[in-house]
């Protein structure tokens, strides 16, 4: 058996390194000479590797394992490592081993001989490069000084170490004794140990041990902050409680005993609902105990004052004259009639059945400019209830409807919950507007959250996120508009009670514009009814040329013009009346801006007027087709969506299939191909109901008969060529009114919904219900020219 030897100063007696060694894979860092490393293994290889070593030389390799591998293997261990002898070794009664090993000297593993039942392999020792110059002792120096730094703030590292390192005069026994207890990472400590240049390795070591004393530096700085900061507390904190103790034997009362009798006195006004006065009790009790410098004092505060400043007793009392309230409606909008008869139907139940009534879910469903915003002020107005306006278009996170717990900073309630707090009222008219722009992303899904709050068998006991106790919302009137319902989901769409607001025709808009636009907009530019009158005919030559649209935006606008260019000449010295004909048009308004296409235009071959539906509206559109020679392709251009183009492959299919009784040659598309266009080509197009449109044009083209410029129609065709039913009658009819059309050709089963259409539109026009496509045919074909 060799011994290790003693020490001779620094280093340790030179010993014999067998050319093979049992290896025992390193952990968590290199082994460095001359240092000593406790170890305890339980697993047998060990154990028996100690066992063979002990029994044997007692010299041993370590060899540091690479951390991106898992297994001790071969080739995980790095090739430079450290031979070492076992000073001590004892055996534990659990089978353990504890043995005590002394680094020696630097070896390479060269190769492995043995795998099992332990590492073995060939070494060679590699000796360090040490060549003493001024630089070298200079680094020695410097790093001993950084050690004796780090051991002063290093909490794990005794003093004695600094004793010790300062008497090592090797410098690389004192970069490996430095490195050896210094808090490097593996990577780093093997880098060390495989730098055989003594200087080099000083240099490295250097950049490393600085480092940490600035990590420790920093910690430090930040440990006498806290310590500062607590001392201030605490001291604070006393000083507190001594002037508590002089203002009681004063008979004085403190600010903050003051705000928590205010809100004691708050809660009770409030008269809030059990539930959420034990929660405001509570909250009280613990603001009463905290200190005003604690972090929650200021969320604890706002928390209470959000809770006593909502209006949870405080209702508007409501306007059950029936009457009244019709005046009042009437004077605000002209027509409306669904809604202003689903108010006033609301009204006369209220007045039989008191206060216990659930208020009405309504929504109002119309293109733009149809007065959906405006009649809810109205119907405030009309119940004499506050009104609240919160626009939901581009919401998309769910908070701003429940608000944000208490766990953020900075955290309030949601907009519901924020708006009937500044209404001052529990039961307001609440507005919705634009329901169907919701969006939704990862911040949830504004649409789930207002399930609760439109749900009368619900919201009685709102939830907020913020207040945590509910909320009842069963008395608010909540009044939602959208363009189309479309987007809305399903389950909100059942909640609530749907009023459709269609667009208005040429007489509406004069009685609108001559009862309310005209006097606003004279008003807003300082005008009088001396200065400007624009005639009636002035004002039907501005809807029908100069604006296209079911509502009333674009006209209010272009009256608006009008009164400013008159504004302009009043200013300047023209003080006459003014009249405002058709004439007189253009000097205000400039060239006219649209043109009743269907009345100027002439009978055409292939060319078909269909009617659409669209969210500001309806519309007409034209169905162009034409024949080319070619193979029998379909070619269809005109942005037109999935359905529009499987309308259009079944009107061919069924002009092919009755082509011979259409008379028509049966083989024509095998010798031709048929482009169907539908302008405009930039708007895209979808739906079935232009499938009527698309057969008369494309029956047209081929046998050459012209469609009459003043029919226009809608329907869905089927591959027998019947004709089903479709949607937006009313919005279409009235399309075809301002259009000019004569004769509206409609599906059978959409009788009834000319009910809808004011009556001196259905005057106005004549209407032709039809079950087939020959049908349409017969009425909307004319005879081919010689």
């Amino acid at each position: 058996m060799v011994s290790i030897g003693e020490k001779s100063e620094n280093k340790p007696a030179e010993v014999s390194i067998p050319e093979e060694l049992a290896i025992i894979p390193g952990g968590q860092g290199a082994v460095f000479p001359s240092m000593m490393v406790p170890i305890a293994v339980g697993d047998e290889k060990t154990v028996k590797l100690i066992d063979d070593a002990v029994a044997g030389d007692r010299i041993l390799g370590i060899f540091a394992r690479r951390q991106d591998v898992e297994e001790a293997s071969p080739a995980s261990l790095y090739e430079i490592g450290t031979a070492a002898g076992i000073v001590k070794m004892l055996k534990m009664p659990d089978g353990t081993v504890h043995a005590l090993l002394q680094g020696i000297s630097r070896i390479r593993l060269v190769e492995m001989v043995q795998v099992e039942p332990y590492l073995r392999g060939k070494i060679e020792k590699v000796e360090e490069k040490l060549e003493k110059t001024p630089e070298l002792e200079a680094l020695m120096r410097n790093i001993l000084s950084l050690f004796q730094k780090l051991v002063s703030l290093a909490p794990n590292l005794p003093e004695e170490l600094s004793i010790a390192a300062v008497n090592l005069t090797e410098p690389g026994v004192v970069a490996d004794f430095v490195a050896a207890h210094s808090n490097l990472k593996l990577e780093e400590s093997q880098e060390i140990l495989e730098t055989l240049d003594v200087q080099k390795r000083l240099e490295k070591l250097t950049t490393f041990v600085n480092r940490e004393l600035e990590i420790l530096e920093l910690g430090t700085k930040i440990q006498s902050h806290v310590k500062s900061e607590m001392d201030k507390t605490q001291r604070e904190f006393l000083l507190r409680e001594h002037l508590k103790a002089i203002q009681k034997e004063l008979g004085e009362t403190d600010e903050r005993a003051m705000e928590i009798n205010e809100f004691r006195a708050k809660i009770e006004e409030a008269k809030l609902p059990p539930e959420a006065a034990k929660e405001a009790e509570r909250e009280l009790d613990r603001l009463s105990k905290m200190p005003p410098q604690a972090a929650e004092y200021t969320t604890a505060r706002t928390y209470l004052e959000w809770l006593t400043s909502l209006p949870w007793a405080i209702s508007s009392e409501d306007n059950l004259d029936v009457a009244q309230a019709q005046r009042i409606l009437d004077e605000d909008h002209y027509d409306l009639e669904k809604v202003k008869e689903r108010i006033l139907d609301y009204l006369a139940v209220r007045g039989l059945k008191g206060e216990d009534m659930k208020s009405p879910i309504l929504c109002f469903v119309g293109p733009p400019g149809t007065g959906k915003t405006s009649i809810g002020k109205s119907i405030a107005r009309a119940l004499g209830r506050k009104f609240i306006r919160m626009s939901l278009g581009g919401i998309r996170d769910e908070a701003e409807i429940r608000g944000h717990r208490r766990t953020y900073v900075g955290a309030l309630p949601g907009r519901i919950i924020q708006s009937i707090h500044r209404a001052g009222s529990n039961n307001p008219v609440f507005m919705l507007d634009e329901i169907d722009k919701i969006g939704a992303d990862f911040r949830g899904d504004p649409s789930a959250a207002l399930l609760e709050t439109l749900d009368p068998e619900q919201n009685f006991a709102f939830s907020d996120h913020y207040l945590e106790v509910p909320f009842d919302l069963s008395k608010v009137m909540f009044i939602t508009t959208a363009n189309i319902m479309d987007p809305v989901p399903p389950a909100l769409r059942d909640r609530m009670e749907v009023l459709e607001l269609s667009g208005y025709t040429e007489v509406e808009k004069l009685h609108i514009a001559k009862k309310f636009l005209i006097p606003k907009q004279l008003e807003e530019h300082g005008l009088s009814a001396s200065m400007l009158r624009i005639s009636d005919n002035a004002v039907l030559a501005i809807v029908r040329n100069y604006t296209r649209e079911a509502g009333l935006r674009n006209l209010e606008r272009e009256i608006g013009t009008i009164c400013r260019k008159r504004a302009r000449q009043v200013v300047q010295g023209d003080k006459r009346r003014t009249t405002v004909t058709p004439k007189k048009l253009v000097e205000f308004l400039g060239q006219r801006k649209f043109r009743h296409e269907v009345a100027e235009r002439a009978d055409e071959v292939g060319v078909a007027t269909g009617l659409a539906w669209t969210p500001a509206g309806g519309d007409v559109l034209f169905v162009e087709s034409t024949l080319m020679p070619g193979k029998g392709n379909l070619i269809l251009t005109g942005q037109l969506g999935d359905v529009m183009q499987e309308s259009a492959r079944a009107a061919l299919s069924y002009t092919r299939s009755k082509a011979a009784s259409l008379g028509i040659e049966e083989d024509f598309y095998s010798k031709n191909d048929v482009h169907i266009h539908v302008p405009a080509g930039a708007v895209p197009k979808d739906g079935p109901s232009a499938g009527v449109t698309m057969a008369v044009s494309l029956v047209s083209a081929l046998t050459r008969r012209p469609v009459s410029k003043d029919v226009a129609m809608t329907g869905e065709i089927t591959l027998r060529g019947k004709v089903l039913p479709v949607g937006g009658i009313k919005e279409k009819v009235l399309a075809a009114n301002r259009a000019g059309i004569k004769k509206v050709v409609l599906p059978q089963e959409n009788d009834k919904d000319l009910e809808e259409v004011p009556q001196h539109v259905r005057e106005g026009l004549n209407f032709v219900f039809v079950e087939s496509i020959d049908e349409v045919l017969k009425e909307t074909l004319k005879k081919a020219a010689a």
